[in-house]
């Protein structure tokens, strides 16, 4: 079956819309960063929509999933009658010489006609051939449900590929107002340090510093820019979209703390694309082996059919005269054939050997599809359980760090701090702002990772 746009729904691990849209307003765009980002807003729910529907590698095996839906028939399996039906018409215009003893001299003729019609309707239907049909019919739907987890495994890919790239988003988003805060805050250090220069207290050298630091602030702003822009060009990519359309992220990064191992590790078992698709290929080589077994059993088949034939011949001559003569024959054919396999060179002995060969190897690829997908999830539930340490960590750091520059600017207001320190504060602070972005970002990267394996993005 092929999976409809509308069967596609997002798991719970992203949260209500509603609940976004608060957390998202909790902390809006800067004026300056909403002028430079005019688009309109675009939530994850409604990227990945629009990501599932136009995104071109999961149109492709949408495609190749309707071929093979298209196969899987009882015609192509072989258990249905094959008729044909043929017509024959032919013309000829010879020169004729005949001679015969009774007459002594020879009887000819040219451009002598004649014609012939022929039609036939003829019918073909297996009735035995080692229950070679059937199991032909069932692997042919085993082959569409193989597509179908394909198709979902590509679905699920494109969905974590989206939700990572709209999270990148909005975290370049997020490292531009960290920019902008410090800007603010490197302005307010400007307008003190001129202050104190035009009363004489601080020297013109403070003030050059703070504009310098100031102008590094701002460069520092236009490369982050360029890297929104890149990281939009990206998620416009994957939705299938112009890479110059604009947008704004209207939903923030919000992880969920309360995956398990055990519940990552079942619903791999149960769900995962990938181990349904190793399945269902030892049931594939499994069907090639049994269908090898069947020829070498006896096939019959029964034949019938209804014919037509004409002939006019221009060229008989009765006595010494050409004459013309017509024929017609017309009627009912039928009969049963039956076929034995009785000798080929053990050819079928080779395929069967092979077919178990083939279905040996698709059950080792299981057990590795199976181990490869266990390593991946410990390996993303470790990298998750570290980031959401860290993000603790960070979470708690920031408020340090807004609190310490908080101080530090009153501080360097009151004459108390030198303008190195209150440069070092600002300086830990973005930094602390980025780390939380990306630490965030990456705990997003890794619980996306488990919900992929555990078929937990797209669900029928």
């Amino acid at each position: 079956m092929i999976f409809p746009l509308r069967a596609f729904l997002v798991s719970t691990f992203l949260l209500p819309l509603p609940l976004l849209a608060q957390q998202s307003a909790s902390r809006p765009l800067s004026s300056s960063a909403q002028s430079q980002n005019m688009g309109p807003t675009l939530t994850l729910a409604e990227a990945i929509r629009i990501g599932l529907e136009n995104n071109y590698g999961v149109r492709l095996v949408r495609q190749d999933e309707r071929i093979v839906e298209n196969n899987v028939t009882r015609g192509n399996a072989g258990q249905l009658p094959v008729v044909t039906g043929n017509v024959t018409r032919s013309f000829t215009r010879n020169n004729v010489r005949q001679e015969s003893l009774s007459r002594p001299l020879p009887s000819t003729a040219s451009g002598a006609q004649s014609n012939r019609a022929n039609a036939n309707v003829a019918a073909t239907w297996t009735i035995f051939d080692g229950l070679g049909m059937f199991i032909a019919y069932d692997r042919l739907k085993t082959l569409a449900q193989g597509q179908q987890q394909v198709t979902r495994a590509t679905a699920e890919e494109t969905v974590a590929d989206i939700t990572s790239a709209y999270f990148a988003v909005v975290r370049e988003a997020g490292k531009i107002r960290s920019f902008e805060e410090a800007l603010r805050i490197g302005q307010q250090r400007i307008d003190l340090t001129q202050a104190r220069a035009d009363v004489g207290v601080s020297a013109k050298v403070e003030v050059l510093t703070a504009r310098v630091d100031y102008n590094a602030d701002r460069s520092a702003l236009i490369q982050q820019q360029e890297a929104l822009k890149t990281a939009k060009i990206n998620l416009n990519n994957l939705l299938g979209r112009s890479p110059a359309l604009d947008f704004l992220p209207a939903d923030s990064i919000v992880v969920s703390r309360d995956l398990s191992r055990e519940t990552v590790a079942q619903a791999i078992r149960q769900n995962n694309p990938r181990l349904q698709q190793a399945r269902i290929n030892t049931q594939v080589a499994t069907y090639d082996r049994r269908l090898v077994r069947a020829s070498r059993l006896p096939q019959i088949g029964l034949t019938g059919g209804y014919g037509y034939n004409r002939n006019i011949n221009g060229e008989a001559f009765f006595g010494t005269e050409l004459t013309t003569n017509t024929s017609r024959t017309y009627g009912l054919n039928y009969g049963v054939v039956a076929s034995v396999p009785i000798f080929d060179g053990f050819n079928r002995n080779r395929l069967e050997q092979n077919a178990r060969i083939v279905e040996m190897q698709s059950k080792l690829e299981l057990d590795q599809t199976q181990l490869q997908l266990d390593t991946e999830a410990e390996q993303a539930y470790a990298q998750y359980q570290n980031r959401l340490q860290l993000l603790q960590l960070e979470e708690d750091n920031i408020l340090l760090a807004r609190q310490n520059v908080a101080i530090a600017l009153e501080r360097y207001r009151l004459g108390l701090l030198t303008p190195l320190a209150l440069r070092e504060a600002q300086r830990s602070q973005l930094d602390a702002e980025n780390r939380l972005l990306d630490i965030r970002f990456q705990a997003k990267q890794a619980e996306t990772t488990l919900r992929r394996l555990s078929s937990g993005l797209v669900q029928e």
